[in-house]
């Protein structure tokens, strides 16, 4: 057994279930709460913070291999290297550095290799 966020993870026999175990009143909220819905956001490099772009290490038409550096946001005195998770094209460039970024803010669109 796990804690995990507001809730846990129990691991048994290869078998992993996720309970929440909450008071009636927080469990009636809860199934209130709105619910984030999937994007397609593999062909997206998101903002993972808030933070200001200070440097953006592609143009449009640049083809990334896994592992290059993308961008660089700068959050709480700490520059954060967003590099490709795939090998892919850059489709579009989103924001310019100096912009100050949102949690989830797209900064660039992928097409994707092969």
């Amino acid at each position: 057994v796990r804690r995990q966020g507001i809730g846990y993870r129990v691991v048994h026999r290869g078998r992993t279930a996720e309970a929440l175990v909450l008071s009636p009143t927080a469990a009636r909220l809860h199934r209130l709460m709105p619910r984030s819905c999937a994007l397609d956001q593999e062909h997206q490099l998101l903002s993972p913070l808030p933070g200001l772009l200070v440097r953006l290490a592609v143009r449009e038409g640049d083809r990334v291999t896994v592992g290059q550096e993308l961008a660089v946001i700068e959050a709480m005195k700490m520059e954060n290297v967003l590099r490709a998770e795939v090998d892919a094209t850059v489709a579009r460039v989103h924001c310019r550095c100096g912009d100050s970024l949102c949690v989830d803010q797209v900064i660039l669109e992928f097409t994707r290799e092969g």
